[in-house]
């Protein structure tokens, strides 16, 4: 990894040199036209619906069919900045499509690190990808180009290679990027009748998961390019064609006005342009909407509807996929060794934004989503009780009790959700949902700790732990920083142990995420 380049999520492909005939990238058309933007939803839609858990497994599957012209012995790596770049020049290389890249980006105003920037970045060079190029070289360089910088930018900032686009089922589809500006980046691969959107993203350690979109991407100034994606318009100009290849010429971008799904809304709301930004509003048949909703209900076709008992049911069983995702994450800090290192005098700068093995093998913010969703869970159950008392039409609920309704919703899913990891000693532990659920908050992030304190073990479950005192003090005093949910990329975090124990960094008290409790006391209630 270039550390000048701050990249926090990467992708390698691994290849042989020199370059072998079913590598090399030939340009067979000037541009993407719409049925080459379709074909490459279609791509992402089957990618995202196949279940496939790494970059590697995911194109060396049934959904990838180009699969087969890939050369033998190949193997994809990914994480999650450059997984829209990968994915879009993967398909570009198989379908001869031109291609062009931010290579450098610089910041508008002073910054420490360019991918938390508060004034956003620039474009400072681009590369125009030319036939006869070795595409897995081209993957290579992505790596270390691309970062979650590459997206931090103001929207009408012309030159960069996504756009601003509408808020509507047109707009957003297979293929668009979303941009977290706490440094995470998904792809959308499919979008629901209601409005749900559902995604693909990809994690330091190479594992790829999904999720639906909501407030764990947050919103965020317009500088900082927060939201949706799409893929910019190109044009490959004064290129000569020799045997149907082309060769040479410039690729030129579409500018803002030219680009007909061209808006604005995601940061701005749908009235005239505020001065602020936060104070947009989002408006839909008269009526106010939070953005969420407005963004559910725009994509959807103008209603918002809530099927809350299959939403539960959903949310459950996201929230434990998103817990065996961790699992493996864990694993491979383990077979890494990390448990058995020192435990170092400071924590990084920052423990959501830095490099090397902590980025690797530490779980802060993965885990900080986890948490936001198991939060979202119970907020959303709260919410629909709410609109059923006030019979609001969203609802299409129609039963007698939703509260006891949406709990055996809850239940059915989480019981068939078991997590197993192997102690210290070797002993196979199982973990169900709710008991994962209790520990979420003692859970470490910290990939030095034994996986005793990895899964927040008590007891005589944590005797097997062979961490020393030092450990054990660095996990008691990490407690603040495990209790908060947001991911402050910007706030200094190289606190010592001492400066930990004296209260500094997090939070005191970590929020509920108890839905059953709620759920069981609104069942009883007469």
């Amino acid at each position: 990894m270039r550390l000048g380049l701050l990249s926090t999520c990467f992708v390698l492909a691994l290849a042989a040199t020199p370059a072998r005939a079913d590598t090399l990238y030939r340009v067979l058309g000037d541009r993407w036209t719409p049925a080459d933007e379709r074909g490459y939803g279609e791509f992402l839609a089957a990618i995202g619906t196949s279940g496939c858990r790494t970059i590697d497994a995911c194109l060396k599957g049934a959904a990838n069919p180009f699969r087969a012209s890939d050369p033998p012995g190949v193997t994809f790596r990914g994480d999650c900045a450059d997984l829209p770049y990968y994915l879009r020049f993967y398909y570009a290389w198989k379908r001869g499509l031109p291609f062009s890249y931010v290579r450098r980006v610089s910041p508008r105003g002073r910054a420490r690190d360019i991918r938390y920037s508060a004034g956003g970045n620039q474009v400072s060079a681009r590369r125009d990808l030319a036939s006869g190029m070795d595409a897995l070289s081209v993957l290579n360089h992505l790596r270390d180009y691309i970062s979650s910088a590459t997206y931090r930018m103001d929207p009408e900032l012309e030159g960069q290679d996504f756009y601003s686009p509408a808020l509507d089922a047109k707009g957003i589809r297979p293929g668009t990027t979303i941009y977290d500006p706490n440094g995470h980046l998904a792809v959308v691969y499919r979008v629901e009748r209601d409005g749900r959107i559902h995604y693909i993203d990809a994690h330091p350690d190479n594992s790829l998961t999904r999720g639906y979109y909501d407030l764990r991407f947050v919103r965020a100034s317009p500088g900082m390019g927060a939201g949706f994606k799409n893929w910019r318009p190109l044009h490959l100009q004064n290129a000569r064609r020799l045997d149907g290849v082309l060769f040479g010429g410039k690729v030129t971008l579409a500018a803002n006005a030219a680009i007909p799904d061209f808006a604005l809304t995601q940061y701005y709301g749908t009235g005239p342009r505020p001065e602020n930004w936060r104070s947009g509003a989002f408006m839909l048949q008269g009526k106010r909407l939070d953005y969420y909703d407005y963004v559910r209900a725009a994509l959807s076709g103008g209603s918002l509807n809530f099927d809350p008992v299959r939403e539960v049911a959903d949310m459950v069983a996201s929230n434990c996929a998103d817990l065996g995702y961790r699992a493996e994450a864990v694993d491979m800090a383990l077979a890494a060794g990390l448990q058995n290192r020192p435990q170092p005098e400071r924590l990084p700068s920052n423990i959501y934004g830095t490099d090397g093995d902590w980025e690797t093998y530490s779980t802060p913010s993965r885990d900080a989503r986890l948490k936001t969703a198991f939060r979202n869970l119970r907020d959303m159950a709260g919410r629909f009780l709410k609109l059923w008392r006030a019979r609001d039409p969203s609802l299409t609920y129609r039963g007698a009790n939703l509260a006891a309704d949406m709990l055996q919703a809850h239940d059915s899913v989480a019981a068939a959700c078991r997590i197993g990891y192997s102690r210290s000693d070797g002993s196979r532990v199982m973990l169900g949902y709710e008991e994962a659920r209790q520990r979420l908050f003692r859970m470490s992030f910290d990939p030095y700790h034994c996986v005793e304190a990895r899964w927040g073990a008590l007891g005589t479950e944590a005797a097997s732990c062979r961490d020393g005192a030092t450990k054990r003090a660095w996990y008691v005093a990490e407690q603040r920083l495990r209790n908060q949910t947001d991911r402050t990329y910007e706030a200094r975090m190289d606190f010592s142990l001492r400066e930990l124990g004296a209260g500094s960094g997090g939070i005191a008290t970590a929020p509920d995420t108890d839905v059953r409790s709620l759920l069981l006391q609104v069942a009883r209630t007469p």
